[in-house]
């Protein structure tokens, strides 16, 4: 779409003699730009609503076609393109057809495409008419908002960059009123700019209106860090909150125009809670609001929620789920979601259905119960002159305990048709921070405990796994820690090191053999699932389409690469051996 309309400009320009003769080759230049400029700032602004894409992130058959989870990628990239093409235009006018058109030898031209008033007309007059002033006083705050907006001044104080991008509104109405005075041509831009423009007001409108509609919150201090707000949603809202959605949190206490970003945790019913890690200004004086006790009741306003890659989770039946820190919280919420409607469709410890469980169609394949639990560490210190740990026996905690609740190995495990796997990845540096969700955490292993031993064929299967990534120099630290997690009882289940009932592992997850173990184990469902069913269709049987895994990740973008490397690197592998595995990755990038 740029390049058609930047070539109808050029095309009309250069096989104008008239416009030509006037000013020179900068106009040729400068209005090719500008027709460019027309799509390219419509989708430009057109991205910066929130929520026009969570509203069509619904529509199953526009998603199909355009992935919303790099909306941002989106926005940063044609802002460079617009920046650049709106430079060149500025260039073709400044030094092309200003030079050319102030030129007294060019004085009939000009005359004759612009009107006899029109002249003589010197070069400072086209710089002070409206088209010059209102161009060069938007480029100008255009570079502005754009160094106010680059990854350093983001992550050194957002609050800059949240003003910084209050400029856009002086830019949009500069550049409607650029080319009113339809020198060249009829004026066209501001037609373009209409409708992203109003979505993007109305919006903002929307928060401002919000920013007085108080919410009674509930603060608590977890830890040095991290700071827990719970709040009930109001029934009038419009829309329904969902773990893995991101809401704008404002607290009027610290400051009644700042918004900030973060993601819902966790969400129940109208009850929503949030996990934030307070390393800004914002966040710090939020934490202080806490006081001595740590707990305090605040009024804060919410606007949202909007679409995140999280959201995604859903569309498939097996994932892996990777946080760092603080970043599980896109994550947490999903996996209580998960095991909550399963309780209430197949029973559960709290639930009880009142129809009997059927386990038709069902596949076989013979599984390694929770095969994370043999990967290694990447710790050179946690691996050298250490006795057998954890990682390397197999299962700790219940899994080890109740082993009468586990099945065989030696046998084939069948699954039922609506099997769904999650593994659920948690990297922390400190065991203290599991104690964040330890609750939630602790609820979905007794559900999947409960289904194991009740159910011939679950159907959810949430494999957790958490990594304390803190190197200890000390073998006896190292020795203390393994006996801890080990030292599990009937009447204690619980990891008396972390407080949570399914195995800590010590060290970096060695994610190339998490992800290796993984592929090898969808191999073996995929050729169970396959022959299954050949045997019921015989010569009716087809080749099913490809099976596709999730790869969520919230974190440090350095391991975000690696992941990313690694699920093409799978997904080639897939379609060499025939298997057609295909592991997509998605990213959320906490800043």
């Amino acid at each position: 779409m740029q390049c058609a309309f930047g070539i109808w400009q050029l095309v009309k320009y250069q096989t104008t003699p008239g416009y030509r003769e006037a000013f020179g080759w900068g106009v040729v230049m400068a209005k090719t730009c500008a027709g460019a400029l027309y799509p390219t700032f419509f989708f430009l602004i057109l991205s910066m609503s929130r929520y026009f894409s969570t509203w069509l992130r619904r529509s199953y058959h526009i998603s199909r076609f355009f992935n919303w989870d790099l909306l941002q990628e989106f926005h940063i990239r044609i802002s460079c393109v617009a920046i650049l093409l709106a430079t060149l235009h500025a260039i073709g006018h400044l030094t092309g057809s200003f030079v050319h058109g102030s030129d007294p030898k060019n004085e009939d031209a000009v005359a004759e495409a612009l009107g006899p008033d029109m002249v003589p007309r010197p070069y400072i007059d086209y710089v002070r008419s409206l088209p010059g002033f209102t161009g060069i006083t938007a480029l100008g705050l255009f570079y502005i908002l754009s160094l106010l907006s680059i990854p350093q001044v983001r992550k050194w104080n957002y609050e800059i960059f949240q003003l910084g991008h209050l400029l856009m509104f002086p830019i949009i109405g500069l550049m409607m009123a650029h080319g009113t005075a339809a020198l060249l041509q009829w004026p066209m831009f501001g037609y373009f700019l209409a409708f992203p423009t109003l979505l993007v007001l109305v919006e903002r409108a929307v928060r401002i209106c919000l920013g007085f509609h108080r919410i009674k919150a509930t603060m608590k201090v977890l830890d040095k860090e991290t700071v827990e707000i719970t709040a009930v949603i109001p029934s009038e809202r419009l829309w329904k909150y969902k773990a893995g959605q991101y809401i704008f949190l404002q607290v009027p206490k610290i400051s009644f125009f700042q918004w900030h970003p973060f993601t819902v945790s966790f969400c129940r019913g109208n009850k929503m809670m949030l996990h934030i890690k307070t390393d800004g200004n914002w966040t710090a004086k939020l934490r202080e609001l806490g006081g001595e006790s740590g707990e305090s009741e605040i009024e804060v306003g919410i606007n949202g929620p909007f679409g995140a890659p999280a959201q995604r989770f859903y569309d498939f039946n097996h994932s892996i789920i990777i946080g760092a820190g603080i970043g599980v919280t896109p994550f947490s919420g999903i996996l209580a979601d998960l095991q909550y409607n399963d309780d209430l469709d197949h029973g559960g410890p709290n639930h009880e259905v009142d129809h009997p469980r059927h386990d038709s169609d069902v596949t076989a394949i013979s599984p390694v119960r929770n095969a994370s639990a043999s990967i290694t560490s990447t710790d050179a210190e946690n691996s050298d002159n250490v006795p057998e740990s954890p990682t390397r026996q197999g299962s700790v905690g219940p899994d080890l305990i109740n082993k009468e609740k586990q099945p065989q190995t030696d046998r084939a495990a069948t699954f039922a048709d609506d099997y769904r796997r999650v593994d659920f990845h948690w990297m922390v540096r400190e065991r203290n921070y599991l104690l964040w969700l330890s609750d939630l955490l602790n609820d979905v292993s007794m559900s999947q405990d409960w289904h194991r031993e009740h159910e011939v064929h679950p159907h959810l299967d949430i494999r957790i796994n958490t990594h304390v990534t803190a190197k200890r120099k000390k073998l006896t630290t190292h020795v203390y820690r393994w006996l801890l997690e080990m030292h599990r009882t009937d009447e204690h289940p619980a990891s008396p090191l972390t407080g949570l009932l399914n195995p800590t592992r010590f060290g970096r997850p060695d994610f190339d053999q998490i992800l290796d173990e993984h592929y090898d184990e969808m191999l073996k469902f995929r050729a169970s699932k396959r022959k299954n069913r050949r045997d019921k269709e015989d010569e009716n049987y087809q080749e099913d389409e490809e099976l596709k895994v999730g790869v969520f990740y919230c974190g440090a973008p350095v391991v975000g690469e690696i992941l990313a490397d690694k699920c093409r690197e799978l997904t080639l592998r897939g379609w060499q051996d025939g298997s057609k595995l295909e592991y997509h990755f998605m990213i959320e990038v906490f800043e």
